[in-house]
């Protein structure tokens, strides 16, 4: 069955705005939320951010069903020992909802601005991803030297995205979602059979018009915040993502991580999920 994930930036929202966006999508039948983590916010530097780990707790707390995740944390953030040590405390505390999504970084600048080594050196960021998940698996056995204590309650799902040959090798070693880039879906066909045992997601830019709104501005307003994603953003009504998202799962997505162009109005969520996420849920995705 077709999942579906919010996905939250937490970049011009306050806190509290994060967590009634959180609940409108548990209460209209979300699977999930997922939040970004950056020291600034990408490309928009002069708004503020809130840390990552921080907001999934919070909203973890206020939420009953919600899966919690981010697309991605930067393991270069969190020392690996550190990491681990998060993701077992916050699982339990959830009671099993949290999902680990990790990566090596995707904006350099903030490496520099911050002080962070291998910023500007791809090769370096992913060895010590590579590095990192072969510790945090470490750390979450239940013997050796780096083992630690309370080990893992639950299973803590690892989503790793990207299509590099080396990431790509690395999912099929840890990951149990891989996370496609919306720019490279024409790479799916020949990708998806690489991926072992992991499932496919896609994070999808929606520029969703609702029942009252009127087309021609919301395809404006989501083509100038978005419109350099290319095939990342999709504009329509509700029939006409219908169609987009069958398409979509015919070609092997199982999950979408769905970020809406106007903020996530709890309007556009609900809206969302009473036209085009139930009728997945009726069989026709």
């Amino acid at each position: 069955m077709t999942e579906w994930f919010l996905f939250l930036p937490q970049v011009r929202l306050e806190v509290g705005d994060i967590v009634d966006r959180a609940q409108v999508a548990e209460a209209s039948g979300f699977d999930g939320v997922a939040f970004i983590d950056h020291l600034e916010a990408p490309g928009a530097t002069h708004q503020g951010i809130w840390e990552a780990m921080t907001i999934a707790t919070w909203v973890a707390a206020r939420t009953e069903r919600l899966r919690i995740g981010h697309l991605v944390l930067c393991d270069a953030f969190r020392h690996p020992a550190v990491l681990a040590k998060q993701a077992v405390t916050l699982s339990a505390a959830s009671d099993g909802r949290f999902e680990l999504g990790l990566g090596s970084g995707s904006w350099p600048q903030e490496f520099t601005r911050f002080g962070i080594d291998g910023g500007d050196d791809a090769a370096v960021r992913v060895d010590r991803f590579e590095r990192n998940l072969a510790l945090l698996r470490d750390h979450w056995s239940t013997d050796g030297v780096r083992a630690q204590l309370p080990p893992p309650r639950h299973d803590i799902p690892l989503v790793i995205g990207g299509t590099g040959r080396r990431t790509m090798g690395l999912v099929r070693r840890y990951a149990d979602w891989w996370n496609i880039p919306s720019h490279r879906l024409d790479r799916l066909p020949e990708l998806l059979p690489t991926i072992g045992r992991a499932r496919a997601s896609l994070q999808q830019m929606v520029g969703f018009v609702g029942r009252d709104a009127d087309p021609a501005a919301v395809t404006a307003r989501s083509t100038r915040l978005f419109g350099h994603l290319g095939s990342g953003l999709v504009c329509g009504d509700a029939a006409e993502l219908v169609d987009h998202f069958a398409g979509l799962v015919a070609q092997g997505i199982e999950r979408f991580y769905v970020w809406f162009s106007d903020s996530a109005a709890p309007q556009t969520i609900s809206e969302f999920a009473e036209t085009v996420m139930k009728t997945a849920q009726k069989g026709t995705i």
